[in-house]
């Protein structure tokens, strides 16, 4: 199985499944010197976990990560960093029932096909469980981003199914199980949750992000281009199925005089295109929404095939995510920030000493 790994001066290879006994990942290229703790890892890991709310998966895991090797005295060496998490609340037996049955929606139907085999529990390698070990790397680029280049990057719910969400208070995503920056509606979102739970559904979610302090220059201008990467990262993530940059698909709908961002001698004027021109950074605001579709492991069934391909029908019981966006806010802050460190590495090593004719232009407002 190929393609377990991103990036290239900032790379992270994953390895592990869902009901596993756990899940490893190696970084390397972190540059040394960077302090570095396993605390600075959980505080992410402790955004991603299940069981926080009753709208959740009710797996239990603590997500505890052990730092085995890179750091010494409490900063990185410079050595590859390598990462464990161990799973201790897997419950293999609740997928026996699902041994020869394709759970549809899943993976179950292509890695059979492509492998000639499958790992019934949980989905083995195309578990949301893997994505644990993607949030414990994107913390330690996260910390390298924010302390060698000033960049921050948020992200938080802009929409929970038909529910469109605002961002009032970007600060207080990160304290509650939604990830919502307008907490206002936290009653509403809860209610909206209860009844979805109750009918045995599922329902599909668009999560915002936003990178800021951003230099001008990252990505390449034709196959690395940073939207390109960004995209392709975040379309890695399980269940994710759109990702837009800027106006993103709005830009389908604009007329070109609206679209392009008028700049002067004091800044931008707008940014229509989020933060990148010609697959390149232009040190405004990374703006970037990506959509996350309805879980499909349900206790409604429905026809599908067993691994024979003869008739049956199924119906996932187990602990699921009635909407995985909810926990998939920290998995996209993650890959973005893997993104970002990666070409910010790239862009030291080869442009470090050029001087630009004028300083950059100011950003317009988010």
């Amino acid at each position: 199985m190929a393609g377990n790994g991103i990036g290239q001066a900032f790379r992270v290879t994953t390895a592990g499944e869902s009901h596993g006994p756990a899940l490893v990942a190696i970084v390397d290229g972190c540059p040394p010197g960077l302090a570095l703790a396993e605390a600075d890892l959980q505080a992410e890991l402790d955004r991603r976990r299940g069981g926080r709310s009753r709208h959740t998966s009710q797996r239990r895991e603590g997500d505890q990560v052990r730092i085995l090797a890179g750091v010494f005295e409490g900063a990185t060496t410079g050595a590859p960093i390598a990462l464990l998490i161990e799973n201790h609340d897997a419950r293999p037996a609740d997928y026996d029932a699902l041994r020869h049955l394709l759970r549809p929606g899943h993976a179950d139907y292509t890695h059979l096909m492509k492998y000639g085999r499958r790992d019934h529990r949980g989905g083995g390698r195309a578990s949301a469980r893997e994505t644990a070990m993607r949030v414990a790397a994107g913390a330690i680029a996260r910390k390298l981003l924010a302390e060698r280049a000033g960049v921050r990057i948020q992200g938080w719910l802009a929409a929970l199914g038909p529910l469109e969400l605002g961002d009032t208070d970007l600060a207080a995503a990160r304290g509650n199980p939604f990830s919502c920056a307008e907490p206002a509606r936290l009653p509403e979102l809860e209610a909206y949750m209860d009844e979805l739970r109750r009918s045995g559904d599922s329902v599909g979610a668009r999560v915002r992000l936003r990178a800021t302090g951003l230099p001008v220059g990252l990505g390449e201008p034709v196959f690395d281009r940073l939207d390109a990467d960004l995209a392709h990262a975040l379309m890695g993530i399980n269940a994710v199925k759109g990702v837009e940059v800027g106006a993103g698909f709005a830009s389908v709908g604009q007329r070109g005089s609206a679209h392009r961002d008028a700049m002067g001698p004091d800044g931008f004027r707008s940014n229509q295109a989020g933060g990148v021109l010609g697959g390149i950074s232009t040190g405004q605001a990374l703006e970037l929404a990506v959509a996350f579709k309805p879980t499909s492991s349900l206790r409604l069934p429905i026809p599908t095939v067993d691994d024979q391909g003869r008739a049956a029908e199924v119906a996932t019981l187990g602990r699921h995510d009635p909407c995985v966006g909810l926990r998939g806010v920290p998995v996209c802050e993650a890959m973005v920030a893997i993104v970002l460190a990666d070409h910010w590495l790239r862009h030291r090593a080869q442009c470090g000493d050029v001087v630009p004719p004028f300083p950059p232009l100011p950003s317009a407002a988010p």
